[in-house]
Protein backbone atom coordinates (compact mmCIF):
# COMPACT_ATOMS: atom_id res chain seq x y z
CA UNK A 1 0.00 0.00 0.00
CA UNK A 2 2.82 2.31 0.76
CA UNK A 3 4.59 1.63 -2.29
CA UNK A 4 0.81 3.08 -4.30
CA UNK A 5 0.25 5.74 -2.13
CA UNK A 6 4.42 6.77 -3.07
CA UNK A 7 3.46 6.09 -6.68
CA UNK A 8 0.49 8.09 -6.74
CA UNK A 9 2.20 10.94 -5.65
CA UNK A 10 5.24 11.16 -7.94
CA UNK A 11 2.75 11.15 -10.65
CA UNK A 12 0.80 13.76 -8.86
CA UNK A 13 3.91 15.71 -8.89
CA UNK A 14 5.00 14.71 -12.62
CA UNK A 15 1.38 16.10 -13.40
CA UNK A 16 1.69 19.31 -11.68
CA UNK A 17 5.28 20.25 -13.67
CA UNK A 18 3.46 19.14 -17.47
CA UNK A 19 1.65 22.41 -18.57
CA UNK A 20 -2.15 22.24 -18.91
CA UNK A 21 -2.28 24.77 -21.91
CA UNK A 22 -0.61 22.95 -24.30
CA UNK A 23 -2.35 22.42 -27.61
CA UNK A 24 -1.76 19.23 -29.76
CA UNK A 25 0.93 19.41 -32.03
CA UNK A 26 1.80 22.97 -31.73
CA UNK A 27 4.75 24.59 -30.02
CA UNK A 28 4.65 28.45 -28.99
CA UNK A 29 7.82 30.42 -28.57
CA UNK A 30 8.46 33.13 -25.90
CA UNK A 31 6.92 35.95 -27.16
CA UNK A 32 5.37 34.91 -30.10
CA UNK A 33 2.29 35.93 -29.30
CA UNK A 34 3.72 39.86 -29.41
CA UNK A 35 2.28 41.13 -33.54
CA UNK A 36 5.18 43.42 -34.90
CA UNK A 37 3.10 43.70 -38.06
CA UNK A 38 2.20 47.76 -36.92
CA UNK A 39 6.05 48.08 -36.23
CA UNK A 40 7.03 46.45 -39.42
CA UNK A 41 4.79 47.86 -41.99
CA UNK A 42 5.53 51.44 -40.13
CA UNK A 43 9.33 51.02 -40.73
CA UNK A 44 8.81 49.45 -44.39
CA UNK A 45 7.16 52.78 -44.93
CA UNK A 46 10.07 54.65 -43.42
CA UNK A 47 12.85 53.40 -44.75
CA UNK A 48 11.83 52.19 -48.62
CA UNK A 49 7.81 53.46 -49.39
CA UNK A 50 6.92 49.09 -49.89
CA UNK A 51 9.86 48.78 -52.53
CA UNK A 52 11.56 45.51 -52.12
CA UNK A 53 14.60 46.63 -54.68
CA UNK A 54 15.65 49.84 -52.98
CA UNK A 55 18.99 50.65 -52.42
CA UNK A 56 20.55 53.48 -50.66
CA UNK A 57 22.81 56.09 -52.01
CA UNK A 58 25.82 53.96 -50.09
CA UNK A 59 24.47 51.01 -51.90
CA UNK A 60 24.95 49.21 -48.75
CA UNK A 61 21.45 49.09 -47.19
CA UNK A 62 18.97 47.15 -48.93
CA UNK A 63 15.43 46.07 -49.63
CA UNK A 64 11.92 46.88 -48.27
CA UNK A 65 13.56 47.14 -44.65
CA UNK A 66 16.99 48.72 -45.42
CA UNK A 67 19.34 45.72 -44.17
CA UNK A 68 22.70 46.24 -44.03
CA UNK A 69 25.63 43.56 -44.78
CA UNK A 70 26.41 44.01 -40.92
CA UNK A 71 22.84 43.00 -39.88
CA UNK A 72 22.97 39.78 -42.19
CA UNK A 73 26.28 38.89 -40.62
CA UNK A 74 24.52 39.68 -37.26
CA UNK A 75 21.39 37.60 -37.88
CA UNK A 76 24.12 34.72 -39.01
CA UNK A 77 25.87 34.98 -35.68
CA UNK A 78 22.47 34.41 -33.67
CA UNK A 79 21.23 32.11 -35.87
CA UNK A 80 24.76 29.50 -35.29
CA UNK A 81 24.36 30.53 -31.49
CA UNK A 82 21.09 28.98 -31.73
CA UNK A 83 22.41 26.18 -33.40
CA UNK A 84 20.48 26.41 -36.17
CA UNK A 85 21.65 25.41 -39.79
CA UNK A 86 19.73 28.57 -41.77
CA UNK A 87 22.03 31.07 -42.59
CA UNK A 88 21.01 34.34 -44.91
CA UNK A 89 22.64 35.95 -47.63
CA UNK A 90 22.88 39.73 -48.98
CA UNK A 91 20.57 38.44 -51.38
CA UNK A 92 17.91 37.74 -48.94
CA UNK A 93 17.85 41.72 -48.36
CA UNK A 94 15.58 41.96 -51.36
CA UNK A 95 12.97 39.80 -49.91
CA UNK A 96 10.40 41.05 -47.85
CA UNK A 97 9.59 37.26 -46.15
CA UNK A 98 13.20 37.26 -45.14
CA UNK A 99 13.62 40.52 -44.58
CA UNK A 100 11.01 40.30 -42.26
CA UNK A 101 12.22 37.16 -40.47
CA UNK A 102 16.04 38.89 -39.95
CA UNK A 103 13.87 41.93 -38.16
CA UNK A 104 11.97 38.93 -36.08
CA UNK A 105 15.34 37.42 -35.51
CA UNK A 106 16.94 40.36 -34.02
CA UNK A 107 14.54 41.28 -32.07
CA UNK A 108 13.72 37.98 -30.58
CA UNK A 109 17.50 38.01 -29.49
CA UNK A 110 17.99 41.59 -28.64
CA UNK A 111 14.17 42.62 -27.31
CA UNK A 112 12.58 39.94 -25.87
CA UNK A 113 10.42 41.59 -23.96
CA UNK A 114 9.31 42.92 -27.25
CA UNK A 115 9.79 47.08 -26.38
CA UNK A 116 8.54 48.74 -29.01
CA UNK A 117 10.39 51.69 -29.08
CA UNK A 118 13.66 49.97 -28.71
CA UNK A 119 12.99 47.68 -32.01
CA UNK A 120 12.18 51.25 -33.56
CA UNK A 121 15.20 52.74 -32.25
CA UNK A 122 18.00 49.77 -32.78
CA UNK A 123 16.78 48.76 -35.80
CA UNK A 124 17.84 52.91 -36.92
CA UNK A 125 20.89 53.11 -34.57
CA UNK A 126 22.06 49.35 -33.90
CA UNK A 127 22.06 48.25 -30.33
CA UNK A 128 24.00 51.30 -28.95
CA UNK A 129 22.07 54.00 -30.42
CA UNK A 130 21.65 57.12 -28.90
CA UNK A 131 17.94 58.16 -28.31
CA UNK A 132 19.41 61.96 -29.48
CA UNK A 133 20.70 59.87 -32.78
CA UNK A 134 17.55 58.22 -33.26
CA UNK A 135 14.73 60.47 -31.87
CA UNK A 136 13.71 61.89 -35.79
CA UNK A 137 13.64 57.93 -37.03
CA UNK A 138 11.57 56.96 -34.18
CA UNK A 139 9.17 60.33 -34.89
CA UNK A 140 8.55 58.91 -37.99
CA UNK A 141 8.14 55.38 -37.59
CA UNK A 142 5.52 56.34 -34.93
CA UNK A 143 3.91 58.82 -36.98
CA UNK A 144 3.44 55.66 -39.55
CA UNK A 145 1.97 53.89 -36.51
CA UNK A 146 -1.41 56.03 -35.97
Amino acid sequence: MKRIAKMACLVGMILMLVPTNMSAGTKEKKGSRFDWNPVIDAIIEVESEGKADAVDKSGKSCGIMQITPILVKECNRILELKNSDKRYTMKDRFSVKKSKEMFLLFQSFYNPKNNVELAIRSWNGGMHYTRRGTQKYFEKVMSKMK
